[in-house]
């Protein structure tokens, strides 16, 4: 049984309210109708998930909610602003065949390139905008046996183009 992987770099967030810390900045409305938009995309292409693991920010728990994906959700500080090797340990312990990964820039486009063999030919993949969505196929059984250039691109998309 293969492994599949879909990276979401959260959507686009709001820098209106100066006094929120970075951390707790939410969406814009740019970025809601995207995550929705973003939802609607993987359950129409099948890319449902059985496990998120999602970084505490508000703007990725955010991103995650208006996603409306039903699975098995973890919170985690340890994805907030990480690189892309600690995404792959976060990642090593996920238990689930399907799994979603919401997290930040520049650690989520690093992982996206690192893990593909290929990168798609696409105009936005290595700058990964807000909202960039990837979806990587693995022939491992288990995560933790998963690594960087093993992953197949199946698709990649970004909100621009769903809205």
């Amino acid at each position: 049984m293969a492994l599949e992987l879909i990276l979401v770099r959260h959507a686009k967030s709001s820098w209106s309210a100066l006094d929120l810390s970075d951390h707790d900045r939410p969406l814009n409305a740019r970025g809601r109708a995207s995550a929705i938009a973003l939802g609607h995309w993987l359950r129409d292409n099948g890319f449902v998930p059985d496990q998120v693991l999602c970084s505490s920010a508000t703007r990725t728990c955010e991103t995650l909610s208006l996603m409306s994906v039903k699975a098995e959700v973890t919170t985690t500080s340890e994805l907030y602003h990480a690189s892309a090797r600690q995404m792959l340990q976060v990642l090593s312990d996920a238990t689930k065949p399907k799994v979603m990964m919401v997290g930040h820039n520049p650690g989520i486009g690093d992982l996206a390139q690192r893990l593909a063999m290929s990168v798609p030919w696409h105009g936005r993949f290595l700058d990964y905008p807000t909202g960039a969505t990837t979806v990587l196929r693995f022939a491992a059984t288990r995560w933790a046996d998963v690594d960087f250039g093993a992953g197949e691109v199946i698709d990649f998309v970004v909100p621009r183009e769903l809205l």
